[in-house]
């Protein structure tokens, strides 16, 4: 599935969080994160997030496509890193 990913999170927890979501999806530009995982990647990416936020200070929000196909993207600007790389 395509998932989109993104964040604010307390300013400790950010580099634990970023380090994370860089191990599953492409890091696209501050706290934010797209890529295709499985659905048993996204449980795992999930796990390991809810290991390190604080709820009540923390906020994740996974956009979840089964596909890419019926999704569009407008991009303006100079991305973070190369859209093709995964980290």
């Amino acid at each position: 599935m395509f998932v989109i990913l993104v964040y604010d999170a307390g300013a400790k927890r950010d580099p634990k969080i970023l380090k994370i979501c860089r191990k599953y999806l492409t890091w696209v530009q501050n706290s934010v994160f797209e890529g295709e995982l499985s659905e048993a990647k996204v449980k795992m990416l999930r796990k390991e997030l809810e290991r390190v936020i604080h709820p009540a200070d923390d906020y994740i929000i996974f956009y979840l496509w089964r596909s890419q196909r019926y999704s569009d993207r407008i991009s303006l600007g100079t991305p973070k890193s190369d859209e093709n790389d995964i980290w």
